[in-house]
């Protein structure tokens, strides 16, 4: 089996736009999608999403169009060689145009094997708690009334983008902790990297107090010192964005110097599936758990879900509120179901099936490399 032929679209689907952060304007996701077709009739499809601020993108697209062509001729399943030999070395590649590659690699690979990702990866379950993650929204009350909703349909756990403002976001978690005081639904906080250490320690001390599940990207991920020091002053676990660190020397570093309670990545920022294995093995053999995000649209989400469901050390799925816009130019989607949990797809590799029609008509740049 041969690579003979890859293509690459940019997506922007007319879809509402949000943001995660008071200091953010809604911002412009772009669905980059990838396509490895091969001499046997067989096809793998990848996906990434990124997220800008004045338009949809192209540089996922553009980066991927000086990699394809390595591609060409190679047999998918050598799916270590390729990644070595796409490697960035001269210059940065932007981590999601390797994984797009990979994991539309990985795809093929668990179609030409017959079985979903998930049990190809090692298969420790096939289902997983999920959690509403929301949007910026306008106002505490806004927040409170989006939880009742979530709760009715079925989630156990919320996590709040938020004005990225302690006081208030604390305001926004002690008018949460008021109105559910129980524990039947938990609660997280996400900070999108842009507290100051003394703000973050303050802040994660009192959502320790409020009895929050986690407290997320207080400071920017690279900041090792800062998040050890919030780590050895609070006991709620503390974890990065995942978005930085893009290094699993890097990452093994902050691990073995006990930064966080929990590490978080993606295999978009992670480089692809081959990379996030690795960096979920660092994090079981260190003994805590692996928080991977699943934001995004669908060919993305699936990837993560497939990945956290081959191991026994994520605990929820992250389902992106609302969820409509991250299901343009499917088939199949991912829902979480009135039980509060997210099942795997059944059919080989991603399991879902792209509507290419419908994908084409909001396709703003496309390359093709091969035939």
């Amino acid at each position: 089996m041969k690579i003979t032929k890859i293509e690459v679209r940019a997506v922007a689907p007319p879809a509402d736009q949000f943001t995660w952060s008071d200091d953010l304007p809604n911002q412009y996701a772009t669905n980059t999608v990838v396509r490895v077709l091969t001499d046997d009739g067989k096809e793998g499809v990848g996906g990434v999403w990124n997220a800008t601020s004045y338009g949809f993108e192209r540089y996922t697209a553009e980066a991927i169009r000086h990699l394809a062509p390595v591609l060409i001729g190679k047999d998918p399943l050598n799916r270590e060689q390729i990644g070595h030999d796409i490697r960035p070395r001269v210059f940065p590649v932007p981590p999601q145009a390797l994984a797009a590659l990979d994991i539309a690699l990985w795809d093929l690979t668990g179609k030409a094997a017959g079985l979903p990702l998930y049990q190809l990866l090692g298969g420790a379950r096939d289902r997983i708690a999920s959690y509403a993650s929301t949007p910026l929204y306008d106002s505490v009350e806004e927040y409170v009334d989006r939880v009742e909703v979530f709760r009715a349909e079925g989630y156990r756990a919320v996590k709040f983008h938020t004005w990225c403002i302690p006081e208030s976001d604390l305001k926004l978690a002690r008018a949460i902790r008021k109105r559910f005081p129980g524990s039947d639904i938990a609660f997280m906080l996400d900070a999108e990297n842009n507290y100051v250490q003394a703000d973050a320690i303050r802040v994660a001390r009192e959502l320790e107090d409020l009895g929050f599940l986690w407290f997320e990207a207080p400071l920017p991920d690279y900041d090792l010192e800062g998040y050890r020091a919030i780590t050895r002053a609070t006991t709620i676990p503390v974890l990065p964005s995942g978005n930085w660190i893009q290094d699993l020397h890097f990452f093994s570093e902050a691990l073995r110097t006990g930064c966080w309670r929990s590490t978080r990545t993606d295999v978009a920022m992670m480089g692809g599936i081959t990379r996030a294995q690795k960096a979920i093995a660092l994090t079981e053999a260190a003994g805590i758990n692996c928080e991977i995000m699943s934001w995004g649209y669908s060919l993305v989400a699936a990837a993560n879900l497939h990945l956290m469901l081959a191991h026994n050390n994520c605990t929820f799925f992250e389902q992106s509120v609302p969820y409509e816009a991250y299901g343009y130019g499917m088939k199949d989607v991912i829902r979480t179901g009135s039980d509060g949990m997210v099942h795997a797809p059944r059919a080989p590799g991603l399991g879902l099936e792209v509507d290419w029609p419908m994908m084409d008509r909001a396709t703003i740049h496309r390359i093709d490399v091969g035939s």
